[in-house]
């Protein structure tokens, strides 16, 4: 069964036709804000890739991908999750040179996503990447990269405020960092990570959780990442507290990526040696592709965030069950 909260008392603040215009600005500005912080060229990018280029996003590793075959090409392709791996392969034939990088728009459909109030099948978000140096493979350059991401997004909301008024939802701009280990050793009266995630971020407003993927001390990963685009000790989700809901909002997963060192570790740690053989994989194990960072930042989560929204259905037409239209019509809640 599909999970659905309900806010006590909530009231969309923007009607249809405002809160249509109040997505398409928070998508322009945020685009020009976060284009200029980190120096990227928007770019055209796939609705779908074949399958055995090696080049979908694995995500957790359970997830199926919408499949389908094409009898003009002779192959079959995949929707994709994400373009966290096509990014990569994008610099190097765009020939993007350090300190340069790309943005794109990218629609996914994940299948077998619960659906909740922040959960959807169909995923709207900016996928970006950009050249580094060997030397910025560091945490310190991670934090500079996040807090810079932070800023785009409180900019975005601050003139989002003054072309409507009516929203008011305040952000902090103070990104405070921690790693999952030293998160889970300061709750350890709390099983998930996703409860870990929601105290801390409630009390710090503005987090980044770092260290996503390796099993912790614990015995289990906070969450799941797939081993061939991220290195897990370079990597981390960025939140903001969501006054509505009530909860911790991840707005975006992120990291310097791995390289052949870090690949051919992480790939044998998670039981994937198979993928060695596949065309991505083979370039970076060979350190044919550039070194990078880069990530995903939701276009939905965003606005709802912003537009202090109870459901991400309001921000974006997707398909839900029954108990949630249900739910959502008795409670006011407008999805589009």
């Amino acid at each position: 069964m599909n999970k659905i909260c309900i806010p006590q008392g909530y009231q969309p603040v923007l009607d249809a036709y405002d809160t249509q215009r109040a997505i398409a600005y928070i998508k322009e500005t945020f685009q020009e804000e976060f284009s200029k912080a980190l120096n990227l060229k928007r770019v055209s990018a796939p609705l779908f890739v074949t399958g055995d280029s090696g080049l979908n996003d694995n995500l957790n590793g359970y997830e199926r991908p919408v499949s389908f075959d094409i009898p003009a090409v002779g192959k079959d392709a995949q929707v994709v999750h994400s373009l966290a791996k096509w990014k990569r392969l994008a610099l190097k034939r765009y020939h993007f040179t350090v300190g340069n990088g790309l943005y794109t728009d990218m629609n996914a459909i994940r299948r077998d996503e619960e659906l909740d109030n922040v959960h959807s099948i169909y995923v709207d978000q900016w996928d970006w990447e950009k050249v580094i140096t060997r030397e910025n493979r560091n945490s310190e350059y991670l934090k500079l990269i996040v807090r810079a991401i932070a800023r785009a997004i409180c900019d975005t909301n601050d003139r989002l405020h003054v072309r409507f008024p009516q929203l008011r939802v305040e952000l902090g701009r103070e990104v405070s960092f921690i790693t999952t280990q030293a998160l889970e050793d300061m709750y350890p009266g709390l099983e998930t990570g996703a409860q870990r995630e929601n105290a801390y971020v409630k009390e710090h407003k503005t987090a980044c959780i770092m260290q996503i993927g390796r099993k912790l001390r614990s015995g289990k990963p906070h969450d799941g990442r797939a081993p061939d685009y991220d290195d897990w000790s370079l990597n981390c989700d960025i939140f903001f507290w969501d006054e509505v809901l009530n909860r911790a909002l991840e707005v975006s997963s992120m990291g310097i990526r791995v390289d052949a060192e870090s690949l051919d570790r992480q790939l044998t740690e998670a039981g994937c040696d198979d993928r060695r053989e596949l065309p991505f994989h083979k370039m970076l194990l060979n350190n044919e592709l550039p070194l990078t960072i880069g990530g995903g930042i939701g276009q939905s989560r965003l606005a709802m965030l912003m537009m202090g929204c109870a459901h991400i259905g309001e921000v974006q037409s997707s398909v839900w069950d029954a108990e949630t239209v249900s739910a959502c019509e008795q409670a006011g809640i407008p999805l589009l």
